[in-house]
């Protein structure tokens, strides 16, 4: 990979916590040089030092330090091969369009596009082929270059790889039942106050649970057979309870599943599946793919985010606690780095995939 054609990043939203994690990922990927920060009005002109409140334990790079923070409209990033996105929904849908009718293949984690039927909702490690519609989306525009690409919410993530992976090898999944435990860097900063998140569990995470069980159906589904939308799939069945708890990083998800056909493989079956399965980006041999997309773990009490959530990289998902469920087929527990594969990470391996087929 390092011999392929250094890209020039631009980042929307530079300042905020899925903007920090963009920065650390991109400064050490030698597919990308960090050309453009954009951020709001009040953030532009200044060096980013100043302009940031930097909450990640990794440290700021020194070149980026001293970058002149810019405002997030298209004039001020010319030169930039492709924009990474990590503005709050407030503000992305008019910023992002911007971008993509300016011709800039545009890497979003915002929720504002995804559920477009020529928008891809790709995870990387999961479903890439469903880029084949950006020539539907650039048609649309009338576009020669420029296009949306946007990955999942967080908790979504985790969930979606296994049971693309189980879809696989078995058929379809019919019902879906998800707890999720999510960590509080997935409300951004300053996200929850301390006296709410302290000694609790918060039992409601808006919009997050229709997000799961919209954007399931999406991924799960198919591009159309003339690739000019996606179809999801209408007869998934997904219900989702979330939570947040006081854990910085890593959404934990407790999953019951049903297969459609009725039969049923065994645990042994599902573990060497998960434990096999290989995606197009590690196939493309795409710098940030993990070695193993789903580690499985054996012991009763794994996963657990603070000794999993950065294996790989913080690129893979982990799953654990594979046995019957006694109402649907099976049960277990996902855990996936919110903020890596959940976030940035995933635009980040969608934009080395896109590069790969030719799409930057």
């Amino acid at each position: 990979m390092s011999t392929k054609k250094v890209m020039r990043a631009g980042i929307l939203g530079a300042t905020g916590t899925v903007g920090q994690r963009f920065i650390c990922l991109l400064s050490s990927n030698p597919r990308f040089e960090i050309h453009v920060l954009g951020a709001s009005d009040r953030s532009a002109g200044r060096p980013y030092s100043q302009a940031t409140n930097w909450k990640l334990s990794d440290r700021l790079p020194e070149n980026v330090a001293s970058m002149i923070v810019k405002s997030c409209n298209p004039s001020e990033f010319e030169g930039c091969d492709l924009i990474f996105s990590g503005l709050d929904a407030s503000v992305a849908t008019e910023i992002e369009k911007s971008f993509m009718e300016g011709n800039f293949p545009v890497f979003s984690n915002a929720k504002n596009y995804r559920m477009f039927d020529t928008v891809p909702l790709v995870i990387p490690t999961a479903n890439p082929e469903h880029f084949a519609v950006i020539g539907q989306q650039r048609k649309e525009f009338n576009l020669n270059r420029g296009y949306i690409i946007t990955n999942s919410n967080c908790s979504v993530t985790g969930i979606a790889v296994v049971l693309k992976a189980l879809q696989l090898t078995f058929g379809k999944i019919s019902k879906v039942m998800v707890t999720t435990m999510q960590a509080i860097s997935g409300a951004g900063y300053p996200g929850v106050a301390s006296l709410d998140i302290m000694d609790n569990v918060v039992p409601h995470i808006g919009g997050e649970e229709e997000k799961i069980e919209q954007e399931l159906g999406k991924i799960l589904g198919s591009a159309s057979t003339d690739n000019t939308s996606i179809l999801s799939d209408d007869q998934l069945k997904v219900s989702a309870m979330c939570n947040r708890v006081a854990v910085i990083d890593g959404h934990t998800s407790s999953v019951s599943i049903e297969f459609a056909s009725g039969q049923k493989p065994s645990i042994q079956e599902i573990k060497t599946c998960l434990s096999e399965y290989r995606c197009m980006a590690q196939q493309l041999g795409c710098h940030s793919a993990p070695k193993q997309a789903i580690i499985v773990h054996e012991n009763q009490d794994r996963p657990q985010p603070r000794l999993d959530r950065m294996n790989e990289n913080g690129m893979a998902v982990s799953i654990g606690r594979i046995r019957e469920c006694p109402i649907l087929d099976f049960k277990f527990t996902i855990l996936v780095h919110n903020t890596i594969l959940g976030a940035a990470g995933a635009s980040m391996l969608n934009a080395e995939l896109a590069s790969e087929m030719g799409l930057i």
